[in-house]
């Protein structure tokens, strides 16, 4: 089992405490950090110092980090253009020397799209363009240096690309794909994605999902087991229920909500919890850190929980 750690930028932090966590993720041995593709703050924080991008973020971070994996969970297709967006990553790969993943997803939170004047179509749309954005990427990264790709969709068009740069991960960096959509996520997943992940269900929903990606998987004659099977738990970890108890408080939840529907309590009991994911075929868990002034929470569960599950 991989542990990674993921944060949400958004709801308050800079520059400094994201590396700060991405730098104490790295020492302590998890296999990857990610960060959310968001520009506005979810419930009642305030969000200071206020939103920031998430590929200018991860473009930091490969600089400044050495080994660990970088990607985002998700880039909302709503916020970028494809090809661009190809671009961005690509060069993004290259600064980090091959340690970049993208997942991408069709966006949701139409609040941010209002604050920031960012176009809102319908989920249907949004689906649309997503597809199109998973089938442009992916081409632009495959096409052969020295040939050029074209596409017509209906929503983008290219012509003649010289699809340049090309990431240093070959074919491409691995793209992750999610969510809670029964039929077209499952769809989408089978056809473009590295990595499927399940974020904050309950198990026997995310046995569900996995159902259902390894069916597309099998409609489309794709071996489900080339499929990587994630999913995304809000962590909350301590040495006693006290710990534990202030732990939760601090990010603003319960810890039997927590306990229920993610990954709390202390660090035998949090591995107990892996160890049923694992069994579902999980290989990977992104922990969602939501105290970026904790880092000594980080450290306690690569102490005490990554020898018993890696």
């Amino acid at each position: 089992m991989e542990l990674r750690i993921f944060c949400e930028p958004q709801q308050g932090a800079s520059y400094d405490q994201v590396l700060a966590l991405a730098l104490t993720a790295e020492t302590e041995g998890f296999g990857a950090f990610f960060r959310s593709d968001h520009y506005l703050k979810m419930g009642d924080v305030s969000g200071l110092p206020g939103p920031s991008d998430a590929w200018v973020t991860l473009a930091g971070l490969a600089r400044d980090t050495t080994s660990i994996r970088l990607g985002t969970m998700v880039t909302s297709a709503t916020f970028r253009l494809p090809g661009p967006l190809a671009i961005s990553v690509a060069e993004v790969d290259a600064m980090s020397a091959g340690r970049v993943e993208l997942g991408l997803g069709a966006g949701w939170f139409e609040t941010e799209h209002l604050a920031y004047g960012i176009p809102f179509p319908p989920l249907g749309e949004r689906f649309e363009k997503l597809e199109e954005q998973l089938a442009i990427i992916t081409g632009l990264w495959e096409t052969k240096t020295g040939d050029s790709f074209n596409f017509s969709g209906k929503h983008y068009a290219l012509t003649d690309s010289p699809a340049l740069p090309k990431p240093v991960q070959q074919p491409r960096p691995p793209i992750i794909v999610g969510g809670h959509g029964a039929k077209r996520t499952p769809q989408l997943a089978a056809r473009y994605a590295t990595e499927f992940n399940v974020p904050f269900s309950p198990f026997e929903f995310t046995t569900t999902q996995f159902e259902r990606v390894d069916a597309a998987c099998v409609a489309i004659n794709r071996d489900p087991a080339t499929m990587i099977r994630s999913v995304a738990l809000v962590v909350c970890c301590g040495t006693d229920e006290d710990e534990v108890t202030r732990r939760a408080g601090a990010i603003g939840r319960e810890v039997a909500d927590l306990r229920e529907n993610g990954l709390a309590g202390l660090p035998e009991e949090i591995a107990a919890t892996i160890k049923t994911y694992e069994a579902l075929g999980v290989t990977r868990i992104y922990l969602q850190v939501l105290d970026f002034n904790d880092l000594d929470h980080v450290r306690l569960i690569a102490r005490d929980v990554l020898p018993a599950v890696a």
